[in-house]
């Protein structure tokens, strides 16, 4: 016989001994696993109570809420823009001889951007007003003739047609020489500038560009499920990635939305004296939107049933613990009470804050202290 056999043969021997061989009467495994007999009654405190530190039991903290009014908000990414940014373009061709404004200043509606040699624009004008001089003379002179019948109407109006004329001469003069001035067309800050001394301004060239940041926008795409919450003139906040924070009011809201984003744009007028900030900085832009009644509770509130429903416990009249499955539709990130809003409470309920993963939903709790102070 193989030696791997006589093995296998004891070794089978060896376990029908051991099963039968007397053993001492073993604890059941309910036993072993058996919670110890403890005290687990539950006591609820207010949130600002003291604890008895000789009771027995577990100890929850509890807040009676109130139902208030939450102004939803609904926040889009932006960005920072002047209320308008053109382009100045110059109406005359010309050799450039003065730029009196340095980029980057800021300017008054009509000041001198870009000016233009003036060349023989001056001497035309005086040739015209010259004229107009000359044919006012002559009509008003045939208009005594007339009364005398020494000429005729024809004459007359020929005369009349002259002075028009001259008259219409003298416009176009001056005219061109206001135009070899290039003036600012509203208050803001000159951008750029396009050209410098010595440079040949052609007819419709640019000079430079012009800023008004008075009052400054954010510009925000807001998706279509959210269009319908916003109303113009709602106050808004924005956050800019800097930190510094705006306020500002709704302005526009577009009819149509973009073919590709299905998104609406909106624009924000900022309030005046807000301290100055740049074009294209990026924005967190919280609009104002509907008022609904909703409870501010704390963030220790927040709990998960079996099912992983989001929700809080609270009690009931009868001190009993009840789930309620809430819906977060806002944050308050303010120092001094921090929280979520949420909806799906009654009107008033006492919250329990702390502990509440201790107790389950059924389960009857007392108090230490009159109810009315939960």
């Amino acid at each position: 016989m193989k030696k791997q056999y006589l093995v296998a043969i004891g070794l089978f021997i060896f376990l029908v001994i051991w099963m039968f061989l007397p053993r001492e009467e073993s604890a059941s495994v309910e036993d072993r696993y058996a919670i110890p007999e403890t005290d687990r009654t539950v006591t609820a405190v207010a949130g600002n109570a003291a604890v008895d530190a000789g009771a027995g039991g577990f100890t929850v903290r509890t807040s009676r809420i109130q139902q208030s009014t939450y102004t939803e908000t609904v926040n889009v990414r932006g960005v920072t823009r002047a209320f308008r940014h053109v382009e100045i373009l110059s109406e005359a061709a010309g050799r450039v001889v003065a730029t009196p404004v340095a980029r980057g200043a800021r300017v008054n509606r009509g000041d001198v951007l870009c000016e233009i040699a003036v060349d023989n624009r001056e001497v035309e004008l005086q040739e015209a007003r010259s004229r107009e001089i000359q044919s006012r003379l002559e009509y008003e002179g045939s208009l005594g003739l007339r009364e005398r019948n020494l000429v005729s109407e024809i004459s007359v109006a020929q005369l009349k047609s002259t002075l028009d004329a001259a008259t219409a001469a003298v416009g176009r003069a001056e005219l061109a020489l206001n135009r070899t001035k290039v003036r600012a067309p509203f208050s803001g800050i000159l951008e750029t500038r396009a050209v410098e001394v010595g440079d040949y301004l052609n007819m419709g060239a640019q000079c430079g560009s012009l800023l008004d940041d008075q009052p400054m926008l954010l510009i925000g795409q807001v998706p279509e499920q959210n269009v319908s919450k916003l109303i113009l003139g709602n106050p808004v906040e924005g956050v800019l990635v800097t930190g510094e924070r705006v306020s500002g009011r709704l302005t526009y809201i577009a009819r149509a939305a973009d073919p590709v984003s299905r998104s609406y744009r909106i624009e924000v007028e900022l309030n005046a004296g807000q301290n100055p900030i740049r074009q294209g900085i990026s924005t967190e832009i919280m609009v104002a939107a509907s008022d609904i009644a909703a409870h501010m509770i704390p963030p220790s509130a927040i709990t998960l049933d079996d099912r992983g429903v989001v929700g809080v416990k609270a009690l009931d009249n009868n001190n009993v613990v009840a789930f309620y499955p809430v819906t977060i539709v806002g944050e308050s990130t303010q120092l001094g009470t921090p929280g979520f809003w949420v909806t799906g409470l009654p009107q008033e309920v006492i919250l329990i804050t702390l502990g509440q993963e201790l107790v389950f939903p059924g389960q009857t709790v007392r108090t230490n202290s009159d109810r009315s102070s939960l």
